[in-house]
C-alpha cells in the first residue's frame, strides 16, 4: 500500500465534527495521519458528528479518536493536546478550526456576544497553540527532532472586515497577527505556523450567504464544498511544507491565493515636526500614491 503524504503523523483538528473541520479530519486520515477529532458537542452527546467522523475514518482503515475538550478553556486545551500524546505517542500537526458567529452591527453587539466570539476564535487558537508549543519545546530540550505544524483559521473578514461581523472580524484579524508572531517565535523549536482564510459552505455561512453558498443544480464543480479547503491544509501539515511559515493563504474552490497584509506604503519625511495645518495636501498626496484596499464586505 502506498504511503500517504502525512503517513503516521499525529494530527489534532478542532471543530472537526462538521463542515470544514470534518473535511480536514477525513482528508488527513486519507493521507495516512492518525487524527484526534475534537468537537465540544461530544460533551453533550455520546453519539454525535465527531463520532460519525471517527467511524467513517476507521471504516476506511484509518486511525482516529474523538475528543470533546473545550479548546477555549485553558485546561481543556491542555487536555486536548495531551490526549494526542497519550493516545498516539506524540503530536505533529495542530489544525485550529473551531469557531462560530454571533453577528450584529457594532451598535447592537452586546458584551456577551463579543466575549463569546473572541473567546472561541482568538483564545481558542491561542490556548491550543500555547500548549502544543510547550510540548514541542519540551521535545527539543530532550533532543528529539521536531518537524511540527500549526495551521490556523482566519477569514476574509479578518483580512478586510465584514459588515455586521465586528466581533468575528476582530477575532480573525487577531488570529492572523498571532500566526505571524508564533511563526517567528516557534521556528527555533522546529514548528511552522501558517493560516488559511477559507471560503466554503458551513453552518456559519449557509444561512448568512445562502445564495452564494448554494450547491450547483448540476454535476458541475461545487466551488463552495468544504472539502475544497482541505488539500492545502493537509499539504501544510506535511513534511513538504517545512520551509513555509508565517503565511496566510486564501482558499476558495480551486483557487489558492497568498494574502499580502499590512505593508509599508508611500511615505514622506519632513525631517521636522509637522504643523496640523500643513497636513491636508500631504495626506491627500500619500493616499493618491497608495494601493487601494479591498473594501469591507457589505452584503
Amino acid at each position: 500500500m502506498d504511503k500517504g503524504l502525512v503517513d503516521g503523523r499525529v494530527v489534532v483538528v478542532t471543530g472537526a465534527g462538521r463542515g470544514i473541520g470534518r473535511a480536514h479530519a477525513l482528508a488527513f486520515a486519507a493521507e495516512g495521519a492518525r487524527v484526534v477529532v475534537n468537537d465540544i458537542a461530544v460533551q453533550r452527546s455520546a453519539v454525535g458528528p465527531a463520532h460519525q467522523v471517527v467511524e467513517e475514518i476507521t471504516a476506511a482503515g484509518g486511525e482516529a479518536v474523538v475528543n470533546g475538550d473545550d479548546i477555549a478553556d485553558w485546561d481543556g486545551a491542555n487536555s486536548l493536546i495531551q490526549s494526542a500524546v497519550d493516545t498516539y505517542g506524540g503530536l505533529d500537526v495542530l489544525v485550529n478550526n473551531a469557531g462560530f458567529i454571533r453577528g450584529s452591527e457594532l451598535v447592537d453587539t452586546g458584551e456577551a456576544e463579543w466575549d463569546a466570539v473572541v473567546r472561541v476564535h482568538l483564545k481558542g487558537h491561542f490556548a491550543t497553540l500555547r500548549h502544543a508549543a510547550q510540548y514541542w519545546r519540551g521535545q527539543t530540550k530532550l533532543g528529539a527532532a521536531v518537524d511540527a505544524r500549526i495551521i490556523n483559521t482566519s477569514s476574509a473578514a479578518g483580512l478586510q472586515g465584514s459588515f455586521g461581523q465586528g466581533n468575528y472580524s476582530a477575532a480573525k484579524a487577531g488570529i492572523t497577527a498571532l500566526t505571524l508572531v508564533a511563526a517567528v517565535e516557534l521556528g527555533r523549536y522546529g514548528v511552522t505556523v501558517n493560516a488559511i482564510a477559507p471560503t466554503a459552505r458551513t453552518r456559519m455561512t449557509d444561512t448568512a450567504f445562502a445564495q452564494s453558498m448554494a450547491r450547483p443544480d448540476d454535476d458541475s464543480f461545487d466551488a463552495m464544498a468544504p472539502a475544497n479547503i482541505s488539500p492545502l491544509v493537509v499539504w501544510l501539515g506535511s513534511a513538504e511544507s517545512r520551509d513555509i511559515t508565517g503565511k496566510v493563504f486564501e482558499v476558495e474552490g480551486g483557487q489558492i491565493r497568498i494574502a499580502e497584509g499590512w505593508a509599508h506604503g508611500p511615505q514622506i519625511d519632513k525631517d521636522a515636526r509637522w504643523n496640523p495645518t500643513e497636513l491636508g495636501p500631504v495626506i491627500d498626496d500619500l493616499l493618491a500614491k497608495s494601493r487601494q484596499p479591498i473594501p469591507v464586505y457589505h452584503p
